[in-house]
């Protein structure tokens, strides 16, 4: 019997049907000669300490570093129905086709129920992105061996291992130490956690100690008989701090006087240029939430939740948790079809019709650039668009929008940079006329205009040595302003671009090449960790750390909050995946490293300021039965790290 092993019971319900295993069995889909039977994320979790030693349970310095010898899982009650019918079918089945989501951790997933249940036959992997059935046909047509991708779950194995051995000794010792002090709250500690939580500790302090500069700057109303339009002052280099801006009142009060006193500027300089922009990537997951949290207010985790309905139980995108916008070449034959769907399902996108090109080949197209999976686009099970939900409908008309504008022309415009004399002191004037709107006829608000599109100035004709007519010069008294507070859009982007923050050149580009800290399925659930801990709190869109926040990021050693950290072990977790370093080398490596951290912090004396925050099991206070957050198993899918 041939069994295919999914991730989710909604994907397994779609791979069955285009099998034609349509009847439902026990904890499976079969007919047709295979079986389809699903995992509900993670069945099995990894062993907390106290299934090691029952010592564990209770919390104590002389206990850590707790290092498994023998690691072992254990069955997650919740879904122990489940496991038992996987369990079985794996015995029953002749042959296994792996067809979890097509990542590091959907391989996870898979192996760890295939070795925990003995299961020896022949292993093929379904490399699937997307789940509506022409995707499906032709994933099963395309089967990768078993082999393949075993190192995949090996690198997988070593990140859980080597996040536990941190969760689990990190998150005790802290947690004691700080009871020590007087805090009755658990620090939680993670590989992922921390380093994102120092960013938004180091923006808030940035923040706090920011010191206002006062600068001043002159806007200078001009006309001809064309047009009015505003010029700039432009500030003698000397009295401007490096962005330009007039450190000095009284030399901008006395131009002010100069200008005043003037009745036209002359037209020094005309620079018209021609500026095309070439068409916006698909979306990753990351840019998505991005985008998501500045235009419609959504957290991180909420655009997540509704991409993957999109994907999963709408069918309407392909797999949302991507780090990469490019697409394969292969993917460019699919396009007619899936434009002819996107029109059919959305009379307003008619208006775009003369204007789309199927047969134009953006630069997203590119198979060097694609990794495990490609950009976020539209699938062309697109169908009428009315079932969506409001919230649903817009991260969809977003996804819609830039996968439609790599079939449009590129955005043109003329700019305008005018230089004009006015009392012997320059001002610069610059205007921007559209030429061809090219992509952006896509974007949903060119679709549907609000009314309240910001308004770009329209320079009249000018020439060189032209008087302009001047009027009122408004001197402007302004200050620097701090650093924005992070939004959850915000601390994506910075977990992504994290090795800006990296001074060492080779971990700086390993962080490149890893998209930064954490991974696109796992950021928006570490940043609705540390809100759920405790260790940030939202005020409207902003984030902000919480007292505990900072105290726990000034006593954690350093390597721990640091995310070239993180560099260093995607270096050797690479070094796993590609077989250059067994998974026992790595976890022996962590495990040491591990217990030269916690014996070194034992004698800490820690202060936490602020109360531990109701909502945060104690372990020391916990349920019969019950695990507290920093002793359980560690979530797996979208958990935190």
């Amino acid at each position: 019997m041939r069994l295919f092993l999914c991730e989710k019971p909604s994907q397994a319900k779609d791979i069955a049907q285009v099998l034609g295993a349509r009847q439902r069995g026990e904890g499976c889909w079969q007919g047709n000669g295979v079986r389809v039977t699903w995992c509900i994320g993670h069945l099995l979790e990894t062993a907390p300490p106290d299934a090691y030693d029952a010592r564990y349970k209770k919390w104590a310095l002389a206990d850590l570093p707790i290092v498994p010898g023998q690691w072992k899982l254990q069955v997650k009650r919740k879904t122990a129905a489940q496991f038992k019918a996987v369990k079985r079918l794996l015995g029953e089945a002749s042959e296994l086709v792996i067809a979890t989501d097509a990542d590091r951790e959907g391989e996870m997933i898979a192996r760890e129920l295939v070795e925990h249940c003995r299961y020896r036959g022949p292993v093929q992997r379904l490399w699937l992105s997307a789940l509506d059935d022409a995707s499906i046909r032709k994933a099963l047509a395309s089967l990768r061996p078993g082999a393949a991708t075993f190192n995949l779950y090996q690198s997988a194995l070593g990140r859980s291992r080597a996040d536990w051995l941190i969760g689990m000794n990190m998150s005790r010792l802290f947690t004691l130490l700080g009871r020590q002090g007087g805090y009755d709250g658990v620090l939680s500690v993670g590989r992922v956690q921390t380093p994102t939580l120092r960013l938004v500790v180091d923006r808030d302090r940035a923040i706090a100690d920011f010191v206002p500069v006062p600068f001043w700057a002159i806007d200078v109303p001009l006309s001809t008989a064309e047009g009015h339009f505003t010029a700039q002052w432009q500030a003698p280099e000397a009295h401007c701090d490096d962005q330009g801006r007039c450190l000095k009142q009284e030399v901008a009060q006395a131009a002010a006087r100069a200008i005043e006193s003037a009745d036209d500027a002359q037209v020094s300089e005309v620079k018209v240029e021609r500026v095309k922009e070439a068409a916006p990537l698909p979306f990753d997951l990351g840019t998505l939430q991005q985008l998501c949290s500045k235009k419609l207010g959504l957290g991180a985790q909420e655009t997540l939740d509704i991409a993957q309905a999109l994907y999963e139980t709408h069918k309407l995108i392909t797999y949302p948790r991507s780090d990469c916008g490019y697409l394969p070449n292969s993917q460019h034959a699919e396009a007619p079809a899936i434009l002819k769907a996107l029109a059919a399902a959305d009379p307003a996108l008619e208006v775009l019709a003369p204007h789309l090109q199927p047969g134009r080949r953006s630069r997203a197209w590119n198979d060097s650039k694609v990794t495990a999976h490609h950009g976020i686009i539209p699938t062309a099970a697109a169908r009428g668009l009315g079932a969506l939900s409001g919230k649903h409908r817009a991260v969809y008309s977003l996804i819609r929008a830039r996968y439609l504008a790599q079939f449009l022309p590129d955005h043109e415009y003329d700019r305008t940079r005018a230089r004009l004399v006015c009392a012997g002191e320059p001002l610069l004037a610059t205007g921007k006329v559209v030429a061809e709107p090219g992509w952006k006829r896509a974007l949903p608000e060119a679709l549907a205009p609000s009314g309240n599109q910001p308004t770009v100035q329209v320079l009249p004709p000018l020439k060189r040595g032209q008087a302009c007519d001047a009027g009122q010069p408004r001197l402007k008294s302004l200050f620097t302003q701090p650093p924005k507070p992070f939004t959850e859009g915000d601390l994506i982007s910075a977990m992504k671009n994290v090795a800006k923050l990296v001074s060492d050149p080779v971990l700086k580009q390993k962080l490149k090449e890893t998209t930064g800290i954490g991974t696109e399925a796992t950021r928006a659930s570490i940043i609705q960790g540390l809100l759920d801990r405790g260790y940030l709190l939202k005020n409207g869109k902003a984030l902000a750390a919480t007292p505990a926040a900072f105290s726990l990021i000034d006593a954690v050693p350093r390597p721990i909050a640091d995310p070239g950290t993180t560099a260093i072990w995607e270096q050797a977790l690479d070094m796993v995946q590609s077989g250059e370093m067994a998974l026992e080398e790595f976890v022996a490596r962590q495990s040491a490293w591990m217990g030269k951290l916690v014996e070194r912090c034992k004698g800490l004396r820690l202060a936490i300021s602020g109360p531990a925050p109701a909502s945060v099991k104690k372990p020391w206070q916990k349920k019969r039965g019950a695990r507290s957050a920093a002793g359980a198993p560690r979530r797996r899918k979208g958990a935190k790290a």
